[in-house]
């Protein structure tokens, strides 16, 4: 059986893009992806789990535990080619709930502006240093950190209902552009829940209600992702006929959930948001057994 599991030598990595073995078998061939013959039923979930993660990313971020999973299950792919592959599909869903969220909440570009520039520059630092640092060293203190945000979360029950900013003016603009650096920094190394550690720095730390907060972190993930693929295009890591396939499915779920989540509010957005810590609480949890056995 292929393992399935990603490994972050990059520099060991990336050479497999030329090299990945073929799925055997009468399956389609999409332009553009590298000569995998996938079957309707593998496409057809691929375009599923899509769909599903452009939603949950669009409400409170968190869909790479879904979108991910899903690519490095397909048979012949390479751990990177997922990983650049899951970013050119994401990056669709976010242009689409970010220009949502803009027009129908308008985010606080003074916010947005400092936020996601540095963003972009902290995934690329990220990226480029995935080869070189072991993410089994990060995924304990990340679980640790997931788990107070969630009894955090759920201890203050009106955390996030309401916007009630912590600071004014370039103190303001430089505490936004710090929590861009730094997760930004985290989505280029790691990945998982990128969107959901924007929300709770933005909300517990910036003072924003869930729903302006998740406005604001889809115009940031974007940028993270636009980063990741700077650094991911140039190797030949991306699949793209697969990537705009599965982007055409999570940019229908972000416009879906963007919508769902202005509808009915910063509540719904919290109750998203906990369920999805709790499912990134137990991937996490599972990794860290899974290499502790090791």
């Amino acid at each position: 059986m292929q393992d399935c599991r990603v490994t972050w030598d990059l520099a060991a990595t990336l050479p497999l893009v030329a090299h990945a073995p073929l799925a055997a078998g009468d399956g389609i061939v999409l332009p553009g992806s590298g000569g995998l013959e996938l079957d309707l039923l593998t496409i057809s979930l691929l375009v599923l789990a899509g769909l599903t993660a452009g939603w949950i990313d669009a409400v409170v971020g968190g869909g790479g535990l879904v979108q991910l999973p899903a690519l490095l299950l397909v048979p012949g792919i390479s751990p990177v080619q997922a990983l650049a592959t899951n970013k050119l599909a994401s990056i669709m869903g976010t242009s689409v709930s970010a220009t949502t969220y803009y027009r129908r909440v308008g985010p606080d570009l003074r916010t947005a502006g400092p936020m996601a520039i540095a963003a972009l520059f902290g995934a690329i630092g990220g990226a480029a240093l995935a080869s070189k640092i072991p993410a089994e060293l990060f995924k304990p203190i990340i679980l640790v950190v997931l788990i107070a945000v969630a009894v955090y979360t759920i201890a203050k029950p009106r955390l996030g209902h309401t916007t009630n900013l912590r600071w004014e003016g370039n103190g303001h603009r430089w505490a936004a552009a710090g929590i861009g650096l730094v997760i930004g920094f985290y989505d280029g190394l790691l990945g998982p829940g990128t969107g959901t550690f924007f929300v709770i720095s933005l909300v517990s730390i910036l003072g924003y209600a869930f729903l302006p907060a998740s406005a604001l972190a889809k115009i940031a993930n974007f940028a993270t992702n636009a980063g990741a693929l700077i650094f991911f295009v140039p190797y030949g890591a991306v699949l793209w006929g697969l990537g705009l396939a599965i982007g055409a499915a999570n940019l229908l779920g972000a416009y879906i959930g963007a919508r769902m989540a202005v509808a009915k509010g910063s509540g719904f957005v919290r109750v998203v948001f906990v369920v999805v810590v709790g499912a990134l609480i137990c991937k996490l949890g599972y990794d860290v057994v899974t290499s502790l056995g090791e």
